[in-house]
């Protein structure tokens, strides 16, 4: 009896950013057979990342992860996504892993198989009935890094293709410190010139030993106001955790920093960041003796600014601010009290009349790490401060986690382009 065609998997597109979604669709099936789709990524940090779906092949022997529910496994409903988002290490992993990309000249290589049966574990000891592979980039094509090593800063440069000049944005991330690229790659393959700054570890490119002040903010914004292909006066800053903190404080006390407007994600206004860095760990430090540990002896800092301080001089004075500002809120946030600082924000910026500025979202059940589309959530990792590893719990639930991350996303670029790009703001 002559035999049929073999399964075909198709991935569309197979080359892409990483906030661009795909389709996958298997065909030349059996009808109605059970059919695992499985994605696996070998990460930066060389552990093995996996997720699943479970689905049933139609009449005709076709699987079509766009139209078609996943009726079980890593995910489940419509969502072929679900096959990024979902991921989480491989059986037998190391404790309190984050993906994470830490050389975006290269891609996440995504593989792609598709097995008889419903599967959840074993896969390396089955073939399967046909494979792909995917790239998923934080470049765009055209898209230039430049490692910039000049005024005692330690950060790197994404440009956009072409000429320019282009909206520029400050880039911070939050208190794990380094230099992390990821996500100004990707804004810059959505045209913005983006600048990712280090600022949080001592040892500066000047060898100081003690942490940055307002200066280094300042030589940071103007080399990106500066640079010939920029547009000096549509600057932004981006903040997350801590980050946000510096982006709110250099806003309203600093004479050089005069951006357009700002994203804060999970982020406070509490402890106010106006000069040394220092000053700012001594009095969250003030507040240790609030941390908590839960059963799974997992760090929850969430306490150490709160109850939010009535005293004014515990907070930046955002009735100063002069620029919008979206706030990016999980309300399941166990690292840092993000709702209550925003309601916070709202009551005095009521006060002093400039309230129209802020905008919040604000999302149910999600958590600390709200990061770029698709990205898998992670409820605790593990974190090092004072040269001690800690498991730190950052809070949400997977799906409306991911939900959460795809919609602010996408409101954040389109924040980004209404304030940076349009020609009715000032």
């Amino acid at each position: 009896m002559e035999k049929g065609p073999c399964p075909l998997l198709l991935v569309h597109p197979t080359r892409g950013l990483l906030d661009e979604k795909f389709s996958v669709l298997v065909q030349n099936l059996p009808p109605v057979l059970d059919v695992t789709l499985q994605a696996l990524i070998h990460s930066d940090d060389g552990d093995f990342w996996e997720a699943f779906g479970h689905y049933v092949s139609d009449s005709s022997g076709v699987v079509n992860a766009v139209d078609e529910a996943s009726l079980g496994g890593t995910y489940d409903g419509v969502d072929p996504m679900g096959l990024i988002w979902s991921m989480r290490p491989v059986p037998g992993s190391r404790n309190g892993l984050r993906l994470r990309k830490h050389e975006v000249l290269s891609p996440y290589i995504v593989h792609i198989s598709a097995y008889k049966g419903h599967l959840s574990r074993g896969f390396k000891e089955q073939t399967a009935l046909a494979s792909v592979v995917v790239e998923r980039w934080y470049m765009a094509p055209g898209v230039r890094r430049v490692q910039i090593a000049e005024g005692g800063l330690i950060a790197t440069l994404f440009l956009p293709p072409g000429p320019g000049p282009f909206p520029g944005l400050l880039d911070l991330w939050g208190g794990g410190g380094g230099l992390v690229e990821y996500r100004s790659a990707l804004l810059a393959s959505h045209g913005y010139v983006s600048l990712a700054l280090e600022y949080l570890n001592p040892s500066t490119a000047d060898g100081s030993t003690t942490h940055v002040g307002r200066e280094y903010f300042e030589a940071a914004f103007t080399l990106l106001k500066q640079h010939p292909q920029v547009c000096g006066d549509r600057l932004a800053i981006l903040g997350l955790s801590f980050g946000a903190s510096v982006a709110l404080g250099m806003a309203v006390y600093s004479p050089v920093i005069q951006p357009r407007c700002l994203v804060c994600v999970s982020g406070s206004h509490v402890q106010p960041v106006k000069n040394s860095l220092d000053d700012v760990f001594a009095a969250i430090n003030e507040n240790v003796k609030n941390t908590r540990i839960d059963e799974k002896n997992q760090v929850i800092w969430r306490d150490l600014l709160l109850p939010i301080p009535k005293d004014p001089a515990k907070k930046v004075d955002v009735g100063q601010l002069q620029c919008p500002v979206l706030m990016v809120v999980g309300e399941d946030d166990q690292n840092w009290p993000a709702s209550e600082s925003a309601e916070d924000m709202r009551e005095m910026m009521k006060k002093a009349g400039n309230s129209e500025l802020l905008s919040v979202l604000s999302y149910p059940k999600a958590g600390h790490l709200i990061e770029p589309p698709y990205s898998p959530h992670v409820c605790a990792s593990n974190f090092i401060t004072g040269g001690k590893k800690l498991m730190v719990l950052w809070g949400g639930e997977t799906v409306p986690h991911c939900r959460a991350q795809e919609d602010a996303w996408k409101k954040t670029l389109a924040f980004l382009e209404e304030h940076l790009y349009s020609n009715s703001v000032r």
